[in-house]
C-alpha cells in the first residue's frame, strides 16, 4: 500500500514510514536512507542501517551523484548524564547529480518529512562536509 502526497504526487510506500517506526520507536534501527523513483514516482526504502552502524557508515552509503533523503537516529549523553536521542532528516542533493533529479527531490521533501512525524532536526548538504559529525554534534546541543 502506499500514500499519495498531494504537494508533489508522489507516492510514499508503506515500508517508508514503517522502516522510521522500527527506528524511532524500537530502536532496530541507526539509518534509514530513502530513494525517489523518477519512472514510478515512488519514495522507496533504498537501505536501512543496523543498530551498530555509525554516522560514518550513513554517509558512505550515500552515492556521490544521486540524491537521497536519509533520517539518523543520533544517540548522546547530556552533562547533567542523561541519555538522549534526536531524529535528524537529511536531504542529500550532490553537486554531481542531475538537476531534474534535485527538483524532484526538493518538490517531494516536504511530503515525506510530513509523513515521517518525530524528526527533530532537518540538514541539508551537497558535500559530505556539510553533514559531517560535528555538525550533527553541534544541532543536537
Amino acid at each position: 500500500m502506499a500514500l499519495k502526497t498531494a504537494t508533489s504526487g508522489m507516492w510514499m510506500m508503506d515500508d517508508c514510514k514503517r522502516s522510521f517506526m522500527e527506528m524511532k520507536w524500537k530502536k532496530v534501527h541507526r539509518y534509514v536512507v530513502y530513494k525517489l523513483e523518477e519512472k514510478s514516482q515512488k519514495v522507496t526504502v533504498d537501505k536501512v542501517g543496523a543498530v551498530g552502524e555509525s554516522y560514518d557508515d550513513l554517509a558512505a552509503s550515500l552515492p556521490q551523484d544521486d540524491c537521497r533523503y536519509a533520517v539518523f537516529d543520533f544517540d548522546y549523553v547530556t552533562v547533567d548524564n542523561c541519555r538522549m536521542s534526536k531524529i535528524f532528516f537529511i536531504t542529500w542533493s550532490p553537486e554531481a547529480s542531475r538537476i531534474r533529479e534535485k527538483m524532484m527531490y526538493a518538490t517531494s521533501k516536504s511530503g515525506l518529512r510530513r509523513v515521517l512525524d518525530g524528526v527533530h532536526y532537518e540538514l541539508q548538504a551537497t558535500d559530505p562536509t556539510e553533514m559531517g559529525f560535528d555538525k550533527i554534534q553541534d544541532r543536537a546541543k
